[in-house]
């Protein structure tokens, strides 16, 4: 959900003035036109008396890094920011058109508002009048529009990034106004955008700009967040993305797309502020892929924050048909810091067909450590199935307390303790089938393998360190080499991870544990109560770290008053012993 007014800036009425004087600070190839809301390229003068077109953009501030993060050599020569959510003034427009005035020309590239059309067009008849030569076009791409009926138009997306890359480079090459006007009004009409958000966003000095349901999501918004076409029960990212694009091109709907089967196209996934990564890739996994399935070719991808709406929880999806010229003008080289650049393949370009997975070279990874492995012995058969059996039974204990481990581990660390150790737990359940079980050497060995693939992170590495160095001293199925295997497996992780007992970690439940083994050890107890008693003092000491300061891993960055349950990574040992025993 948004953040309301929980907004990171000093006052609501100065945060666009001081955004630009960032801007101009952070990228040394920009500078701000004093008096104005206006952001040029430090070469404009150069540019401009060398007889090429200049080309202006801009609109409400809001939606960066549009327009101001476009300009540079292959971009824009200038950008004129509003305040938030609103069109630029005619004179803030006007100072632009006149600091970038050029023989040859300027063009202003319009998202079709209202406001942006009235002041842009204000702004080109003044100049005009004073002897400017100018035009103007107006990108009005977005698909959500069903009805048939006379409106407003098709409002102007993410799609005027890509008419700002084109009449960039076509300017670079000292194409004509005439040509580049041209060129971007067609490019303009040969594409299609359309939106979906889990949220509306946080305007300063506002609030959120609408409220959706948790369950809700909206088809079809714009850019300010204005309604979309309707509201709909939240899908499946792959779901969403087929739903989109069946909406833009549905032949029923006024403002669709048309594109013939073989077209070549470029695909924009436009972060609006508020998805995260993960999300973002997914989703456009699923477009190039379902676009794909439609006889199109998806020769571009790009993917990242274009043109925001603040903090908005949602993308834009933006699909423009292009040709060979169209492309070239796409990959030109610009300085433009919001441009991204794409990694192809010098071979093949943008063609994945050949994308498969690197098979690495030489590989001798732990998983493969034992395959060939056979002891026909069958008493240790019968008991390496029995620890196998006992494994089963400690993933099983952990994947089912996933959300317990996740809630402690909520305050300490980042909250995903219980989700790391359900990875590694599947991974042995769907591995440990087919493991040599007669061999206990290898099959720590296997365990360290599944830790390392599955978890990742510290967990993964330390759960990898434990199992190999336990491997070395695993001769026998004894309470003593139980207990040899956590002393050397303990020593691994204290060497590496740089904790001790009593830092609040995993290692004071483990320590624990091989403390009571020894202790059952020298009172000649049976491995059953040896197992029995490890775990209830297993459990006690994870319990016992409730209270204990932290002085190692995430938890010690965190201030102690928050630091009031057990520490997940000494439960989640306390919870596998127990299972074990």
């Amino acid at each position: 959900m948004s953040r309301t007014n929980r907004l990171l800036i000093n006052n609501a009425e100065t945060c666009v003035d001081e955004m630009l004087q960032s801007i101009a600070w952070q990228n040394p190839g920009q500078r701000l036109l004093k008096g104005h809301r206006v952001i040029i390229r430090e070469d404009a003068a150069d540019f401009c008396s060398s007889g090429h077109v200049s080309t202006i953009c801009g609109g409400g501030s809001g939606h960066e890094p549009f327009s101001a993060g476009f300009v540079g050599r292959g971009m824009l020569t200038a950008a004129v920011a509003g305040s938030v959510f609103a069109s630029p003034p005619p004179n803030d427009i006007l100072a632009a058109i006149n600091a970038v005035a050029s023989p040859a020309g300027t063009l202003l590239i319009v998202a079709n508002y209202t406001g942006d059309r009235l002041n842009f067009g204000i702004a080109l008849e003044r100049a005009k009048a004073a002897g400017k030569k100018v035009n103007m076009v107006v990108v009005g791409e977005d698909c959500a529009l069903e009805s048939q009926d006379k409106t407003a138009g098709r409002r102007g997306l993410v799609g005027i990034v890509i008419v700002m890359k084109l009449a960039g480079a076509l300017a670079e090459q000292g194409r004509s106004l005439d040509e580049i006007t041209q060129a971007c009004t067609h490019l303009s009409k040969a594409m299609g955008t359309i939106g979906v958000s889990l949220s509306g966003c946080s305007i300063p000095g506002t609030g959120s700009s609408f409220k959706l349901d948790e369950t809700e999501m909206e088809l079809g918004l714009g850019a300010h967040g204005e309604a979309g076409v309707k509201r709909m029960k939240i899908l499946p990212a792959n779901e969403t993305v087929e739903v989109m694009i069946d909406h833009m091109m549905n032949p029923s709907h006024a403002s669709h797309i048309t594109i013939d089967n073989g077209q070549k196209i470029a695909l924009t996934m436009n972060n609006l502020g508020g998805l995260s990564e993960i999300e973002m890739f997914v989703l456009g996994r699923r477009a190039i892929e379902y676009l794909e399935s439609k006889g199109l070719s998806v020769v571009r991808c790009y993917n990242g924050h274009f043109m925001t709406s603040l903090d908005m929880a949602g993308f834009n999806l933006n699909i423009c048909k292009v040709n060979d010229e169209t492309l070239k003008c796409l990959d030109a080289d610009t300085n433009a810091p919001g441009w991204p650049r794409v990694c192809v393949s010098k071979n093949t370009g943008f063609n994945r067909r050949n994308n498969d997975p690197v098979v690495p070279l030489n590989d001798k990874s732990l998983e493969a450590v034992g395959e060939s492995v056979n002891f026909p012995d069958k008493n240790k058969l019968q008991v390496g199935h029995a620890l196998i059996e006992a494994i089963t039974l400690a993933c099983q204990s952990l994947i089912s307390n996933e959300a317990f481990l996740n809630d402690l581990d909520t305050s300490a660390g980042d909250g995903d303790c219980g989700s790391t150790l359900k990875r590694g737990a599947n991974e042995v359940l769907n591995r440990s089938r087919s493991w040599k079980c007669e061999n206990v050497e290898q099959v720590l060995l296997q365990m360290a393998g599944c830790a390392e693939k599955s978890m990742g992170g510290a967990s993964g590495g330390l759960y990898s360190l434990f199992f190999t160095a336990a491997s070395h001293r695993a001769q026998a199925y004894t309470v003593e080499s139980w207990n040899d295997c956590l002393a050397v497996g303990i020593a691994a992780i204290s060497k590496y991870g740089g904790a001790e007992p009593g830092d609040r970690t995993m290692l004071d439940a483990l320590v624990a544990t091989r403390n009571s083994l020894e202790t059952s050890i020298s009172e000649n107890a049976s491995i059953k109560t040896a197992a029995q008693n490890a775990a209830k003092v297993a459990r006690q000491a994870a319990e016992a770290t409730a209270t204990m300061k932290a002085k190692a891993g995430r938890a010690s960055c965190v201030a102690a008053k928050l630091l009031t349950q057990p520490d997940p990574g000494a439960m989640a040992v306390a919870i596998w012993v127990e299972a074990l025993a």
